[in-house]
């Protein structure tokens, strides 16, 4: 990504800003990623690279890249190994009249070797070459040769380098994802020894005897586990044949007449033995607990009263009090009670949500601005009958509010699933702190709250959703609390929000109809999925960048050349195809902003007033290439912009952007992407290997008038992993948060 000389001493008020000018890293593929150099001359000092980046990157002093290879060249004793050379330098380096699959003879004296760089606009058609042809003949390397000025065997190394450099990066993909399933399957063994060592009947849930089981039995159970992986698997081919998931014996397909359904997914883990005492502990307060949220969920006044401008509800903490005992305890000393129900019509049947509910990926997946990390720490049990219906299990979840100047709340939680009656169900949760760590003190407790789901006639569910929170308001900013004590930063109205947004939006990708506002006719069906799918990903981690979830691990930096309000991490990428490797900096502030939510989004997101904000449109307007729209709402969709370039032998640069607005909120996320990589996305191909770094916005109502403005940047700062973070690729990330908030107000403000 070119940031182009995006501050000077014009643009921001302030002063002190530092010059940066983006060069292509030669270290990856395409050069899609790009560097930055840090200048002291003038703003009127000459490019240093005329062809596009597209990606946040910061770099070191200018000849890191030269430092950087005589380090390699001293480790490696001064010469390099055939194995070694990809790995060593890019590409574009090579030796003179040395091959890489050449060897010196061993009688012959060493002599000192000579390289040769080669320019960006070579290197450019070198790699727009072999995303064609891989393998190109001596004709295509002589042609090539002569275009590029160069000597035939040199582009016939280059190819060679490059082919090994590609297969080495392909290599630890392969090598990351065999060390996970090795992990994954060392996980399941010692769960099952443990299980072994403690065996429970099935019958009366008491521990069972040695010996109890016959041998026939045994066979018996063996042969009906086979005889179940057996049917399974002919359900899934059958499943592919007729173009849509098959039942089997033990989980009834759950489909309304909106083409929901509950897909079969793998059955839970038996449960894990547990102390009888505790076991007990838990049903008792599962069962009060869903009583709890099933009066609150059906009750209205005097439980529920309106405000005086007929408004929200809020709840009757003396009726409450009155007319529940509480399940977990007094309220601790300091914290503050935030309680409210939300009821909405969802797109998805019951069976469908309390799958989701119950499970911990797929819960988080349905709520990603709400989620920040969740996992099922123990299955208690696993339901009746093949279904969810008494379903028990501990989990813990951290939530967030997309800021960094409101805390993620940490959760540890019993859920409990219980079916009422044919197509009601309830999912309720409460925190189980005060069994688990009788002397823990934990920053918030989550009261019985979940959801109350029941489906319709048209294939649609209307849920009722009860947010009940006790929490300490100290650790929140000034700035949010009202948001907060409100129910709209974790309160029912925004699960609400979220899930119908995220429901609208499957049905949309089920759906084999195209929105007619849809201008992708240039993208098959399998482009459109593979589009959002790079677009899902694009906006999970920028959530996760915004408050340190543990998508990735984030270090928190304390700096004195950073703004008050700025949190400013760092963390390494490795090994993840996804992402530029190297040393990732996150830079995120919130202020209020005297205008509207919905203005604010709307000036945003348009790609013809972008160049007002983002120093990535090159100082003009951003043409929508592709839109794919994900709701009933123009503003909850996916578009690929195309920057216009700043000179005649630059190419353009290429943005994805998706944009979501409910009734709670919004976000604007978007990253610089590679040419080459989106063609392959949009033609139906993997987008788990397209690399990117999100930036972007979220927006929330301030209560009164204004908005809450949340902005966050990821930036590549250094392409080695094991570099130093430099003080001033901090006060750049500062200097640009700063100089975009002023240049949005600046714009804002002019506008009528």
């Amino acid at each position: 990504m070119n940031f182009g000389d995006f501050l000077d001493n014009n643009s921001c008020s302030g002063g002190g800003a530092r010059v940066v000018a983006f060069t292509n890293n030669k270290n990856m593929p395409g050069g899609a990623i790009g560097e930055a150099r840090f200048l002291t001359q003038s703003l009127s000092a000459k490019p240093i690279f005329n062809s596009p980046g597209l990606s946040l990157a910061l770099t070191s002093m200018e000849g890191h890249g030269e430092i950087a290879r005589n380090n390699e060249m001293n480790n490696a004793g001064g010469r390099r190994s055939r194995g070694e050379e990809p790995e060593s330098r890019s590409g574009s380096d090579n030796m003179d009249g040395v091959s890489g699959d050449d060897q010196d003879a061993a009688d012959k004296p060493l002599r000192k070797k000579r390289y040769h760089r080669h320019t960006p606009q070579q290197i450019q058609q070198l790699e727009s070459l072999f995303k064609e042809c891989p393998h190109p003949d001596e004709k295509q390397r002589l042609e090539l040769s002569k275009r590029l000025s160069l000597e035939i065997r040199q582009v016939k190394f280059w190819f060679q380098n490059r082919r090994t450099q590609m297969k080495t990066q392909l290599e630890r993909h392969e090598n990351s994802i065999l060390r996970q399933e090795n992990d994954k399957l060392r996980a399941e063994n010692m769960w099952i020894r443990e299980a072994m060592r403690n065996p429970m009947c099935t019958n009366c849930g008491g521990p069972a005897v040695i010996g109890e089981v016959s041998l026939e039995e045994q066979h018996i159970r063996i042969e009906n586990s086979r005889l179940k992986d057996e049917l399974d698997r002919v359900c899934a081919l059958a499943g592919k044949f007729l173009g849509r998931p098959m039942p089997n014996s033990t989980l009834d397909l759950g489909v309304g007449s909106n083409g929901f359904a509950v897909i079969p997914s793998p059955l839970p883990k038996p449960a894990i033995p547990v102390n009888p005492v505790e076991k007990s502990m838990y049903l008792e307060l599962a069962l009060a607990a869903m009583d709890e949220l099933v009066k609150m969920a059906q009750s209205d006044e005097p439980l529920w009263i309106r405000g005086l401008d007929g408004g929200r509800e809020m709840l009757n903490q003396e009726e409450y009090l009155r007319a529940s005992s509480p399940c977990i305890g007094m309220k601790p000393s300091g914290f503050v009670t935030e309680a409210s129900r939300g009821i909405g019509m969802v797109i998805i049947n019951s069976l469908a949500l309390v799958e989701t509910l119950m499970d911990s990926n797929k819960w988080a997946e349905m709520f990603p601005c709400l989620i920040a990390r969740t996992s099922t720490t123990q299955v208690i049990s696993s339901g009746m009958g093949g279904t969810r219906n008494g379903a028990l299990q501990l989990m813990n979840a951290a939530l967030q509010v997309l800021s960094p100047l409101v805390p993620v709340r940490e959760v540890n939680f019993l859920r409990f699933c219980k079916q009422h009656a044919e197509g009601i169900w309830a999912v309720v949760d409460v925190s189980v702190d005060n069994i688990r760590e009788a002397h823990a003190f934990p920053s918030c407790r989550r009261l019985p709250s979940g959801c109350l789901v029941q489906d319709m006639p048209n294939g649609y569910s209307k849920v009722t959703w009860v947010e009940h929170i006790e929490y300490d308001e100290s650790v929140v900013h000034q700035l949010y609390r009202p948001l907060v004590s409100s129910g709209k930063g974790f309160g029912a109205q925004r699960w609400v929000a979220t899930l119908q947004r995220q429901c609208e939006c499957l049905a949309i990708l089920m759906s084999s109809t195209v929105p007619a506002r849809d201008h992708s006719s240039a993208i098959t069906a399998g482009g459109r999925r593979s589009m959002l799918k790079l677009a899902q990903r694009m906006t999970n981690n920028f959530c996760a960048g915004v408050c340190a979830s543990s998508v990735h691990k984030w270090n928190k930096l304390q700096t004195e050349n950073v703004d008050e309000d700025v949190q400013v991490m760092t963390r390494k990428s490795i090994d993840d195809p996804g992402e530029p490797p190297g040393i990732v900096l996150s830079a995120a502030t919130s202020v209020w902003l005297p205008v509207s939510p919905q203005r604010l989004f709307d000036f945003l997101r348009d790609e013809q007033l972008r160049s007002e904000w983002d120093i990535l449109s090159n100082g003009g307007p951003m043409q929508e290439m592709a839109h794919i729209g994900k709701g009933q709402d123009h503003g909850n969709s996916v578009s690929l912009l195309r920057a216009s370039a700043v000179k005649s032998n630059q190419s353009s640069m290429l943005i994805l952007q998706e944009t979501c607005i409910d009734a709670v909120g919004s976000l604007v996320v978007y990253a610089p992407v590679d040419i080459p990589a989106m063609h392959v996305v949009m033609n139906g191909g993997d987008s788990a290997y397209v690399a990117l770094l999100p930036s972007g916005f979220a927006i929330v109502p301030d209560g009164v008038s204004g908005s809450l403005l949340t902005v966050a940047f990821q930036i590549l700062v250094n392409s080695l992993p094991t570099a130093k973070l430099t003080v001033e690729s901090v006060e750049t990330v500062n200097n640009l948060i700063t100089c975009t908030l002023q240049k949005i107000k600046a714009a804002l403000q002019c506008e009528s």
